[in-house]
C-alpha cells in the first residue's frame, strides 16, 4: 500500500484499477480516482487450512495505473486475447497462433467520473459483457485479429500496423524471458496461454495479464470454430 501511495501523488488525477489476484471474469475489479477510497476499501478475507491449522489471510489486489487513452473502434474500448504455446523454457520454444481475437465493450467509451462504476463501458471481459443490454449474441462482442489488422492497416497505414504486431510479439517474448530463470522446465510438458493486451491511442501495447490455462468456453460459431482449430494445433 506504501508503494501505491508514492505511485498515486505521482500521477496526480489519474484513475487506477484494482483486481483480486485470485478471482476471474472480471470479478470484484473496481476502478478508483480517489486515494481515501482506496484506504476505505473492505477488503475481504478467506480462510485455509495449513498443516490441519485454519488460517485467515487478507485476499491481495493487483493495482495498476488505468490506460485512459486507449485505442478505439467505433467509439468503444476493446482487447485482445492472443494464444501463445510454449513447450519449452531452456531452450526457449514458443508457437504464437495467429487466429486470435478482440473483446469490445457494448457502452461507448468515455472518461467522465460519473460513468467510473459503469462495468459495459471500461471491462472488456465477455462474462461481464454478455450480461449487457446492448450485447449481439451473434457476433458476441468479438472481432479477429485479421480484421483488426485490416481496420490498422486502413486508418494508420501499414509500416503502423505492422510494428504494433511487432511490438506485440516483443512484450510476448520479452514476458516469457522474465521468468525463463524461474519456471520449471519439463520437455514432457507444455502450457498454453493465453494473452490480454491493449492497445493505446498511438498504436502501442500494454500487457494487461498472461493467463494460464485460459478458457475455451465458446460464445459464437466463430468462437468455437477458432478455438477447436486452437486445440487442434496444439496437439499436431
Amino acid at each position: 500500500m506504501s508503494i501505491f501511495i508514492e505511485e498515486f501523488k505521482r500521477y496526480h488525477n489519474s484513475l487506477w484499477i484494482l483486481k483480486p489476484s485470485n478471482k476471474c471474469q472480471g470479478q470484484g475489479i473496481i476502478l478508483v480516482n480517489k486515494l481515501n477510497k482506496v484506504k476505505k476499501l473492505n477488503f475481504q478475507t478467506k480462510t485455509i487450512i495449513e498443516n490441519n491449522t485454519q488460517v485467515t489471510i487478507n485476499e491481495t489486489y493487483v493495482i495498476s495505473k488505468y490506460l485512459d487513452n486507449p485505442l478505439l473502434v467505433a467509439d468503444k474500448k476493446f482487447d485482445m486475447r492472443i494464444y501463445v504455446l510454449v513447450n519449452s523454457y531452456r531452450p526457449l520454444k514458443v508457437w504464437l497462433y495467429k487466429m486470435g481475437f478482440c473483446r469490445f465493450c457494448n457502452e461507448k467509451y468515455t472518461v467522465d467520473v460519473n460513468e467510473i462504476d459503469n462495468i459495459y463501458v471500461h471491462l472488456t471481459n465477455v462474462a461481464i459483457q454478455k450480461k449487457a443490454d446492448k450485447y449481439n449474441s451473434k457476433h458476441g462482442g468479438k472481432w479477429n485479429l485479421k480484421n483488426l489488422r485490416l481496420y490498422l492497416e486502413l486508418n494508420y497505414g501499414y509500416e503502423k500496423a505492422s510494428k504494433c504486431f511487432s511490438d506485440i510479439r516483443s512484450v510476448i517474448i520479452n514476458s516469457l524471458k522474465a521468468v525463463q530463470p524461474v519456471i520449471h522446465n519439463d520437455k514432457h510438458c507444455f502450457e498454453c496461454y493465453g494473452y490480454d493486451i491493449i492497445i493505446d491511442a498511438n498504436l502501442k501495447p500494454w500487457l494487461i495479464e498472461i493467463n494460464a490455462s485460459p478458457s475455451l468456453s465458446t460464445t459464437t460459431v466463430a468462437d468455437k470454430k477458432l478455438k477447436k482449430n486452437l486445440i487442434s494445433d496444439i496437439y499436431k
